[in-house]
């Protein structure tokens, strides 16, 4: 199967070309020390694009990763590195169908390596019911995985499960009320969990609750629970999380005892923001094999913001005289010293020619179409089939974006479209708010929909062709132009002012880009090859 890799390409607060990155050799100081050392550097982000709540653990020389898949299915992917800087996904948790309990928002996943299995710990929303705290477990890293359903639902919601052993070796289960939910505190609570951690056992108790009134403002969440020392400690994030407005920062905790009591840094929050980087928050801990401690985590960039969402960052974690954690600028780096001394070649670009047997991995869907969905979208004869759907949009599949600016085609085969129905490429919040350009039997059609109301921005007479290529180019994430082409070096443009998308991403998800097939239940788009570029072409 062919496999998409997601590289870091930050120069100087800006995405830029990938041949820009700096891996030189270069003279560099931990910020609690006095001597130097050569070392490669890095930028981050290290996991580009929508990789909101990142968790990631080591199992030997390899690292394994996963993060939030909210409304985008295949649910939480599985990510490999074997330096903590280039990842590349190998599968997913839920690769077809969703866990039989569940609904909705796939949330703050939780990889964990234990007695030769892999439990990956997840939030979700039951049907009918609140969110709960789930768990699947695997015995290799990319499954397949078998899940054992919910471990704990309160009446307001549970959510970001995390297991930790007690200083007497037992196991338990740590979460985070969703109180903010109805405006009601949000303690982190903790729970004896059994060994094959399908039960919660005895009586929870409480770790600590935000604090109104302080850097936490209305919630903490996240809980990252570990022991080093004589201490436990507990990175945690606080206030909003998402959004444009959102303020999210990283605290840390520490008590001798799991139960407690448990004692707040006075130096919280210990990240913050900074010219590059803001919203900093829910992360994981790891050690490389020299002992050194990385966070693992997300942050918006000041530059592609809600558009390319929260990004995974990786930061080293270092510690005062106190035994409190901090960061060297107690802020997200934009460039910092790798973990190891190899990095691979940047590659932020997609391209897809479609001649595998499988759908390749990094394509996205919508959770809440029906398994059938997935049997009817398949790669035949160097083409992708797709399946259309009389909604709105249609069916789709899609992208993430990983740059504010960036340029889509893709090449549409019209001779195989039946009447009725449209084959396109598109901009995509969600199944409601999205914006794309199509090709029918008769017209080629700019596109909006907004709330689920679906408009027509132009529109224009298709050529007698049996391809026609489509292009969507997108300016600081928002500013969205279409053209159409049928030799790939002229193209004509069907909006000359640039379409506003800023109504597209939905709070806690990014811009999503793809393909789309609109018409009537049974007819096809066959699409020839697919292109994602990080540059707005001219």
């Amino acid at each position: 199967m062919k496999k998409i890799y997601l590289y870091l390409c930050l120069i100087s607060f800006t995405y830029a070309s990938c041949s820009e990155r700096n891996t030189a050799v270069t003279e560099t100081s931990a910020p609690d020390t006095a001597a130097s050392s050569t070392a490669v550097t890095y930028q981050n982000p290290v996991l580009p694009g929508d990789f909101a709540d990142p968790s990631v653990v080591r199992v030997g020389d390899d690292y394994w990763a996963t993060a939030t898949s909210s409304e985008w299915a295949p649910l939480y992917p599985l990510l490999h590195s074997t330096n903590l800087v280039d990842w590349e996904i190998r599968g997913h948790v839920f690769p077809e169908k969703l866990p039989d309990w569940a609904e909705a928002h796939f949330w703050a996943p939780e990889i964990v390596y234990e007695g030769g299995t892999y439990y990956i710990y997840y939030t979700a929303k039951k049907k009918g019911g609140n969110l709960c705290v789930g768990v699947a477990s695997a015995s290799n890293p990319t499954g397949p995985y078998t899940d054992h359903g919910p471990l704990v639902c309160q009446e307001v919601g549970s959510i970001d499960g995390f297991p930790i052993r007690d200083e007497n070796g037992d196991l338990y289960l740590i979460w985070k009320e969703d109180g903010n939910s109805r405006g009601l505190p949000t303690p982190m609570w903790g729970q004896r969990m059994n060994e094959e951690r399908t039960q919660l056992l005895g009586e929870m108790f409480e770790l600590f609750r935000n604090e109104p009134g302080t850097w936490e403002g209305g919630l903490v969440e996240g809980a990252y629970v570990m022991r080093k020392g004589d201490y436990f400690y507990t990175f945690y994030s606080g206030d909003a999380c998402c959004g444009r407005e959102c303020t999210y920062g990283v605290g840390v905790a520490r008590a001798r005892n799991l139960k407690g009591p448990w004692e707040k840094y006075s130096g919280n929050p210990i990240m913050k923001q900074n010219e590059a980087w803001k919203c900093a928050g829910h992360g994981s801990v790891v050690t490389d094999p020299q002992g050194d401690y990385y966070f693992l985590y997300h942050a918006y960039s000041t530059d592609g913001t809600v558009y390319t969402g929260r990004e995974g960052l990786l930061d080293k974690i270092y510690w005062n005289d106190e035994g409190w954690p901090y960061f060297s600028e107690d802020a997200p780096s934009v460039t910092a010293v790798a973990p190891h001394q190899e990095n691979s070649p940047d590659n932020l670009s997609v391209t897809e020619e479609f001649k595998e047997d499988e759908l390749p991995e990094g394509w996205q869907w919508p959770v809440d179409k029906q398994p059938s969905f997935y049997s009817l979208t398949s790669v035949q004869d160097g083409k992708l089939v797709l399946q259309a759907s009389p909604e709105k949009i249609g069916n789709l599949l899609a992208q993430r974006t990983t740059t504010p600016d960036y340029t889509v085609t893709t090449a549409v085969d019209k001779a195989q479209l039946q009447r009725g129905t449209q084959a396109g490429l598109a901009a995509i919040g969600d199944q409601e708010n999205a914006v794309g350009i199509s090709v029918g039997a008769d017209n080629i059609t700019l596109w909006t929909v907004q709330e689920n109301k679906r408009n027509t921005v132009a529109q224009v007479p298709a050529p007698a062709a049996e391809q026609v290529q489509l292009r969507l180019v997108a300016r600081e994430g928002d500013q969205l132009q279409f053209s159409w082409s049928l030799d790939g070096t002229n193209w004509n443009t069907l909006n000359q002012q640039s379409l506003d998308a800023s109504y597209l991403p939905p709070w806690d998800r990014a811009v999503r880009v793809g393909l789309t097939a609109q018409g009537p239940a049974g007819a096809t788009a066959a699409f020839n090859w697919f292109r994602l570029t990080t540059e707005a072409i001219n």
